[in-house]
């Protein structure tokens, strides 16, 4: 596949880049791209909620009735989970979310969302840029520019940029991140992907396996 390089203007320089179609054009893997989002959603997750339960609560232990004789269920002490301010029963307590993926299975779903960009036209690439100083505007102009302002655009760049960054960072609908950091959820959280030149390089490098 074949792609235009604009420039920040969003104007046509005349010079084309090619997408490697065993990363932009393979047949994707729902299972495996449902595995990876599920994965990095899990690790997000603190897992530090916690509750109570009867034996972590103070209070009197006597029985609150006699055995037999009330009409209803035997009757425990007032920390028992059945009764009003007493421990939650089979409550949440702290613990990891984490689990294990394959390497192959989370590059195989990261190639699977980059080939449904692709065949979507959600892909721009630009050549590579950089901004005078850290403003909001700068980086609102070019979104207005690439024509992505309003598509949820995903900004990947080939090294880390604080000028760009610190532009995008204001802006709840825009991310910018380096190809390092790309996951299958940003690629598909986002509406448009826009990569720079070097971005398009190092993303074939990484994923040249």
């Amino acid at each position: 596949m074949e792609l235009n390089i604009v420039n920040i203007k969003g104007e046509d320089t005349g010079r084309k880049v090619s997408l490697n179609d065993a990363i932009f054009g393979i047949e994707p893997n729902d299972h495996a791209i449902y595995l990876d989002v599920k994965q990095y959603l899990a690790n997000q997750r603190q897992g530090t909620h916690s509750s109570k339960g009867r034996s972590q609560l103070s209070g009197s232990t006597r029985k609150l009735g006699k055995q037999k004789g009330g009409g209803g269920a035997r009757p425990g002490d007032i920390k028992s989970g059945v009764r009003v301010g007493g421990g939650r029963m089979f409550g949440p307590h702290p613990r990891d979310y984490h689990f294990k993926l394959n390497k192959k299975v989370k590059q195989l779903a990261r190639k699977s969302a980059l080939s449904y960009k692709a065949s979507d036209s959600m892909i721009t690439v630009v050549e590579n840029f950089n901004f005078e100083a850290p403003k909001t505007k700068y980086f609102v102009a070019m979104t207005k520019s690439l024509q992505v302002a309003d598509k949820k655009p995903l900004i990947v760049l080939a090294t880390a940029n604080n000028n760009v960054y610190l532009s995008a960072r204001n802006l709840t609908s825009a991310k910018v991140v380096t190809v390092s950091e790309l996951s299958t959820y940003i690629v598909l959280n986002a509406k448009s992907l826009v990569l720079t030149e070097d971005a398009v390089a190092a993303v074939e490098q990484i994923f040249k396996a």
